[in-house]
């Protein structure tokens, strides 16, 4: 009972004495992550708590701008008045609307696949995913340097595991070779990898699945909404979107910004998720305002690839400016722009630095990326204008030579 808690019991003094050297360990290693407080809504330009006036934001994964994109508020606004907060229900019970179907629908459409399934967060969808479709006769291979989510998601099935070394393919062939006793193989991994910005070579992958007989599955947390010629993701982009067997992605990055995953991919493999995906049976439905604000995402980028082809641009500005004033840019044309600075130290004091020049971008250090690779990584939004990105780039010179980093 509670009452019988004793805070100051031996067991319980150890356990906090232990919390607080493992913090203080993180603190003195220069991998502490604050929080800042944002107390404006999301967009390019942002309030922020201890700042003073407009602060230019440089590490959202709005992609589109479309956050606090006027229609897709109001949808929210309206979904929220006509259908209330929530749902008190997981979808089986009582928590499927006529929103969630349409919103589903829409989604399978924009992706061209037979079927959606809505969950709670990708995460969710990548937890709910593997475990259901593998069995302990199946095979899944999966990319070193994949999600933690899809990582997460695959340690809960009873496949054998084979890892292949980050995008490359003779690895990869490797793994398709030794797990050719299986039933099903999978090959797992992201369509963008969102630390460095490199995308999966999924002509290559989809030949040798093809070879060997194996399916492939891709998310596209970092690709839906503005990747490829009508936004449809690095499948497009690549040309691999009839080859590419299930795709997984996100409602909380371009896709309005709120909340909520999906899977898409053949009918019968989502009516399959519909009875035994625990992430889905056991989550409640997702919140009518979120449902709106996406169902209105999806709607803008169905009827014009505009949005999404304004990005491309903005992005090789950054890219081109940045890397004539001497930085390291990692990954190539994608909006996820990683300045490499290595130690986690710097980056976490740049990142200080540029917010005092007004702008706002985040050191990443381990365990987000490997030990000796701390970056700051900068998001292009498709909102930003010529200025917002120049700006932060005489930030980041001005940042860089404080720091020694350029010259």
């Amino acid at each position: 009972a509670w009452k019988n808690f004793d805070r100051n019991s031996p067991s319980i003094a150890e356990a906090r004495l232990m919390l607080e050297h493992e913090l203080e360990t993180i603190r003195t290693g220069g991998t502490w992550k604050g929080e800042r407080i944002i107390t404006s809504k999301q967009g390019p330009h942002i309030n922020v708590d201890g700042s003073r006036g407009d602060i230019l934001n440089f590490c959202a994964n709005n992609y589109l701008g479309l956050s606090s994109h006027p229609q897709v508020v109001e949808a929210g606004i309206e979904a929220l008045k006509k259908y209330g907060a929530g749902l008190s229900s997981v979808r089986f019970i009582c928590g499927t609307q006529d929103i969630h179907k349409d919103l589903e629908q829409k989604l399978a459409q924009f992706h061209e696949r037979e079927d959606c399934i809505l969950y709670a967060s990708c995460f969710d969808a990548n937890a709910g995913l593997f475990e259901v479709l593998l069995g302990p006769d199946d095979a899944v291979l999966s990319d070193e340097l994949n999600h933690a989510s899809i990582i997460d998601g695959i340690r809960l099935c009873r496949a054998k595991r084979f890892r292949y070394k980050h995008m490359d393919l003779n690895d990869l062939e490797t793994q398709l070779k030794e797990s050719q006793s299986s039933r099903l193989r999978l090959v797992v991994t992201d369509g963008v990898f969102s630390m460095d910005g490199d995308m999966a070579q999924l002509k290559g992958i989809c030949d040798l699945a093809e070879q060997y007989g194996a399916m492939v599955f891709i998310d596209e947390c970092h690709a839906t909404g503005f990747m490829g010629p009508r936004g449809r993701g690095t499948d497009e982009l690549l040309g691999v979107m009839d080859r590419v067997h299930i795709v997984n992605s996100t409602l909380g990055k371009a896709l309005g910004g709120a909340a909520g995953g999906y899977t898409v991919g053949p009918k019968p493999l989502i009516d399959l998720l519909r009875q035994r995906s625990r992430p889905y049976l056991f989550s409640n439905s997702l919140p009518p305002p979120v449902v709106g604000c996406a169902t209105r995402a999806v709607e803008l980028l169905l009827a014009s690839n505009e949005i999404a082809q304004s990005v491309g641009d903005k992005t090789m500005r950054f890219r081109n400016k940045m890397t004539d004033a001497g930085f390291t840019i990692s990954g190539s044309d994608h909006p996820i722009c990683p300045v490499m600075l290595g130690d986690a130290r710097l980056a976490s004091l740049m990142a200080d630095d540029m917010l005092k020049l007004g702008v706002y971008v985040i050191g990443f250090s381990y365990p987000v990326v490997p030990k000796g690779k701390a970056r700051i990584r900068v998001q292009i939004s498709a909102a930003h204008t010529d200025q917002d990105i120049d700006r932060a780039v005489d930030a980041f010179i001005q940042t860089g030579r404080k720091h020694g980093v350029v010259s």
